[in-house]
């Protein structure tokens, strides 16, 4: 019997990540997808001429995906051709209040400095600081298992723990710099992805304005899909097998060991198991109660990341005043931010996001015609309804339409929606969350469900439930933190 057999359930960025790095050490590695193509939240689909990334949208840290792919001798380009955005976002305030985020720093301090005197000079410090958290956050911490204390009994590491202000709120770190409300809400404006409040995220996540403004804001050319195919094509080069359609309803374990994972058509063989599927999922439905590692309260008392209620719309005609990435804030965050974290209700007034990547790729849908891609922050484990999801559709219509100064319902030719009830179908996503566990202090590092399971010894844990966290780029470091740790833990032999 093979003694490197794994099994990966899932193919989003942290499943393929996993099953690459192992596949290249020698693993014989087989991936099991639920849906009919790869990348989980990432995947695409194509009606009417249109092609929408059905989830993640923004491409940040080139580093680490340049990072991903050198490690296997590759680098982007040989899978996929990046452009940067400039601006790198809008930001709407009100009716004819746009402000273009520029990607160059120069002119970003100018936009500082015309709001706020003396704020460009402290937009220097400010990044100073966040460079710093940054190189330790990205190159140090988050390739941390989180498995032991001792991994940070490092001198070094502690005072550069120490010195990246993780006991200090975001919210009253960037106080510290600027007071101007426009300034405050173009820099807490990131935090938004990390699945938390400024308030309650630790201020070491200055490292993701140091990504928005230094690093860029970029855009795969054809989709963000495209770095899923790539990844794809680089695992299948290095010798992963991909089963799709293959819906896993259970994990076997047998004297502690998980030996079997079996799907609705199929029974695979397995050594060792990597979940990059949900993580709650995984223990409540595909393990006995007897090797679940954390209980029904443990998870209950998480605080989730945010749902999304999502609309992908085909427009038979150009746009005016959108560009590829439009954040509305022409509410109050604040009573939002209460009816996601707070008290779970549907927003009476929310803020939003509109992406338009037709402005920059051609590609996405037919000619003289805009795809958007229309989303909506809310709370996890709330009732969806179509009703809802109406009420909701026209709400965002009607402000985006007065904003922009434009009719745009007329115009829809495709309409879909997408929220709870289809983040739990198609990825058995715990409450319906759209990003995972919120990356509060208190579930950081050590402090997140584990990457390996507490009950089964060969069985490890990977993507946004887990460490370092959610988002793209945490996810594709994930697999490779995993990976790492079961090389340690079940090394090849060498060959003689």
């Amino acid at each position: 019997m093979s003694p490197n057999r794994v099994i990966v359930i899932g193919s989003g960025f942290s499943g393929i990540s996993a099953a690459t790095t192992l596949a290249d050490e020698g693993y014989e590695v087989t991936v099991l997808e639920k849906n009919a193509s790869p990348g989980g939240r990432a995947r695409k689909y194509s009606s009417d001429g249109f092609t929408f990334d059905m989830g993640p949208s923004w491409y940040w840290m080139p580093d680490v995906f340049e990072s991903y792919f050198n490690k296997f001798g590759k680098t982007t380009s040989d899978y996929y051709d990046l452009k940067r955005l400039d601006p790198s976002y809008t930001v709407v305030f009100g009716e004819d209040d746009f402000v273009d985020v520029p990607a160059s720093v120069a002119e970003l301090k100018k936009l500082f400095e015309s709001l706020e005197p003396g704020s460009a000079a402290k937009l220097d410090t400010f990044l100073e600081q966040a460079a710093y958290k940054y190189e330790v956050g990205i190159n140090q911490l988050v390739y941390k298992p989180g498995r032991s204390v001792t991994e940070f009994m490092n001198l070094r590491l502690l005072l550069d723990v120490l010195r990246m202000d993780v006991f200090q709120s975001f919210h009253k770190h960037i106080r510290r710099f600027f007071s101007h409300e426009k300034i405050i809400k173009l820099m807490e404006f990131p935090i938004l992805f990390l699945g938390a409040l400024p308030e309650n995220t630790p201020a070491l996540y200055s490292l993701m304005n140091y990504a928005d403004i230094k690093l860029g804001t970029w855009y795969p050319m054809g989709g963000m899909f495209k770095i899923i195919e790539g990844m794809v094509q680089l695992a299948e080069e290095k010798g992963v097998v991909f089963k799709y359609n293959q819906n896993v309803h259970q994990v076997e374990v047998e004297q502690g060991m998980a030996t079997r994972v079996l799907t609705d058509t199929d029974v695979f063989e397995a050594d060792i198991v990597v979940a990059s599927a949900d993580y709650h999922h995984v223990e409540k439905n595909l393990l006995k109660p007897a090797y679940r590692s954390y209980s029904d309260s443990y998870w209950e008392n998480r605080v989730m990341a945010p749902s999304s209620l999502i609309f992908y719309l085909g427009i038979n005609k150009r746009l005016q005043k959108l560009k590829h990435h439009n954040l509305f804030f022409d509410e109050d965050f604040g009573p939002h931010a209460n009816e996601i974290y707070t008290n779970p209700q549907w927003p009476a007034k929310p803020l939003f996001y509109v992406s338009a990547p037709s402005v920059t790729d051609a590609s996405v849908a037919p000619a003289g015609c805009e795809n958007l891609f229309i989303l909506i922050p809310v709370a996890p484990g709330l009732q969806d309804t179509e009703e809802t999801r109406e009420k909701y559709y026209e709400l965002v219509m009607n402000r985006l339409e007065q904003l922009t100064s434009q009719e745009i319902r007329s115009a829809v030719v495709y309409k879909r929606s997408y929220a709870h009830k289809d983040f739990i179908s198609d990825y058995n996503a715990f409450k319906g969350n759209a990003y995972g566990l919120a990356n509060t202090l208190l579930q950081t590092a050590l402090l997140k469900p584990g990457l390996k399971s507490k009950k089964v010894k060969n069985l490890y844990y990977t993507g946004q439930l887990t460490v370092p966290g959610p988002g793209v780029p945490p996810s594709l470091i994930s697999g490779q933190v995993v990976a790492k740790e079961i090389m340690k833990e079940f090394a090849m032999p060498v060959q003689v």
